[in-house]
């Protein structure tokens, strides 16, 4: 008897113990740019052309999730939502913004980020890559920031060190926006006195004189092999490698040039694997890999009008499916889109300690959840405020066939909501959710004019605000039997529609996504804006 009460007694202590043990791990975060799921081998299988050898041995070492997706399917909202664990469309306008690479911050952006959440736990943070999180620069006029008024030899006034990085190297924007030039920790390196542009868009800008493109993701791996050389066992440390590529200018080094049968747009695919064998080869030298947690992932899915074509061509990715390599794997759309092949995206996470090897794991995952994640792992409690749009996935890790905590997940297009319940999806919107004639969005089909219009054409006389949450005017998937998203069935399930049109208005009113007190959001939302004039011209002439 006493012995089966020790046993009892026992259990119970195990099962009261933290998920995780006490040692904190490092965590190494690796963030493509416009990589499509089926750009990496271990997702695309037979319809991916490109070899992908090191994305694929951290799957076969750890876990490979399914359906992980990004918040929006463009830069910007995505990088604020996994920065913030709060949704991009909650915060205000840019302010201080000039064109491309000078965007200016949104407000509150910096009140609680990755960076502080793990200052707080006592972390090094770095962050190294593409920022596009918003700068203020020093100008020589004390206007807004922009081509010709920048001091460079004065250092940034916002930027990593306001989101709680100890150590940065950044590039202001993507690869294609001016300025050309790196920032260490706030000041600009080199000397930015020339006008230099790119393939792709070729928009020429300030440029420092040295700077070329097709160095820059070698440049990137070495600062990161630089920042992990100064890491031991003795602290935890957090590193954000956030690569320019594959977004255009497609420009792969040197020594990858040539290296893919696919093209140069499988060079360049090929040149973003090999930043994980760059990472991992530092960990190990450091012996460090063993507890750290490496994530592996992309901010969205392929943009259409990138492949091996160098200046930006609308629609060339079907180029590349003509030669049987598809960026979207078995989804439908691109970047910019309402789609999963715009918002779906790979997510691999290798922890030798923790996760279990060669799994997979179906559950639902938002990069919002980064935040609650990192926060469960480091044993940080989260404010009422912090994370309001983020659900901790820590539990996964270690077993990744449980139950997700997460349920309904908020994602965007360009200018249209999506939302997921389960498996069903709504998208508020007749077709791809990208603007009308827009020469990047090309080959996100139905075309929205047409959608538009097809759509007025099922509906007499003028039309009110709410008229547009129901079919024809929306999009309801069952992504368990309809993965490519082919069988509207809005017209089918009214109810479903209005029970998913209700969650999202709840969420949006709440200003969280996650249990807790009201918050508010730094602007009014609307699920339809109408008074956006990238809606089509027919639809606003159609409502009261």
């Amino acid at each position: 008897m006493n012995y089966v009460r020790q046993f009892f007694a026992l259990s119970a202590f195990v099962f009261a113990l933290p998920l995780f043990a006490a040692e904190k791990p490092n965590i190494v975060f690796i963030l493509a740019d416009d990589l499509g799921i089926g750009d990496v081998n271990c997702y695309g299988g037979e319809r991916c052309l490109i070899e992908t050898p090191n994305i694929d041995a951290l799957a076969a070492e750890g876990i490979r999730f399914t359906d992980a997706h990004v918040n929006a399917s463009y830069c910007g909202p995505t990088r604020r939502a996994l920065m913030t664990g709060r949704l991009n469309w909650r915060f205000g306008a840019t302010v201080k913004s000039g064109p491309w690479g000078f965007v200016g911050p949104r407000k509150n952006t910096e009140n609680f980020t990755l960076g502080k959440l793990l200052k707080k736990a006592g972390y090094e943070t770095g962050y190294i890559g593409k920022w596009h999180l918003g700068t203020v620069m020093a100008t020589f006029d004390g206007k807004v920031q922009g081509s010709a008024n920048v001091d460079f030899t004065k250092p940034l006034k916002y930027g990593p060190l306001q989101f709680g990085f100890d150590d940065s190297f950044i590039l202001p924007g993507s690869l294609d926006m001016f300025p050309y030039a790196f920032a260490r920790n706030h000041l600009w390196q080199g000397e930015v006195t020339e006008q230099k542009g790119w393939s792709a868009f070729n928009r020429v800008g300030p440029a420092e004189k040295d700077f070329e493109d097709h160095e820059v993701l070698e440049t990137f791996y070495a600062e990161a092999e630089g920042f992990l050389e100064k890491q031991s066992a003795d602290e935890p440390f957090f590193l954000m490698l956030a690569l320019t590529a594959p977004h255009t200018p497609t420009s792969p080094g040197i020594e990858w040039q040539g290296e893919s049968a696919l093209g140069v747009y499988g060079d360049f695919v090929m040149e973003v694997d090999h930043s994980v064998k760059r990472v991992m080869d530092a960990l190990k030298a450091k012996g460090l890999d063993e507890n750290t947690l490496v994530l592996f992932s992309s901010d969205h899915g392929p943009a259409s009008y990138a492949g091996n074509i160098l200046k930006s061509t609308p629609d060339q990715i079907s180029l590349l499916e003509a030669k049987g390599h598809y960026s979207n794997g078995p989804h439908r759309g691109y970047k910019f889109s309402i789609y999963e092949g715009g918002l779906r995206v790979p997510f691999i996470a290798r922890w030798p300690r923790v996760v279990p090897q060669g799994e997979t794991c179906d559950a639902l995952l938002s990069m919002s959840d980064l935040m609650a994640t990192f926060a469960e792992l480091t044993d940080v409690k989260l404010e009422g405020d912090q994370g309001p749009d983020s659900i901790s996935f820590a539990g996964l890790l270690r077993d990744p066939k449980g139950e997700g905590a997460r349920k309904d997940l908020i994602m965007e297009s360009v200018i249209h909501f999506a939302i997921r319940d389960r498996n069903w999806k709504l998208c508020l919107c007749p077709g791809s959710g990208v603007p009308p004639k827009s020469p990047t969005a090309a080959g996100n089909e139905p075309e929205p004019n047409g959608a538009w219009q097809k759509a007025l054409e099922q509906c007499e006389g003028t039309l009110t605000d709410p008229d547009l949450l129901k079919a024809p005017f929306v999009q309801l998937f069952d992504l368990s039997v309809d993965p490519h998203e082919d069988n509207n069935l809005a017209a089918d399930y009214p109810d479903r529609v209005q029970k998913m049109v209700a969650l999202l208005k709840t969420q949006i009113e709440s200003g969280r996504s996650t249990p807790g007190s009201k918050l508010g959001n730094d602007r009014d939302v609307q699920i339809v804006n109408v008074a956006d004039r990238r809606l089509p011209a027919i639809v606003r002439e159609r409502l009261k």
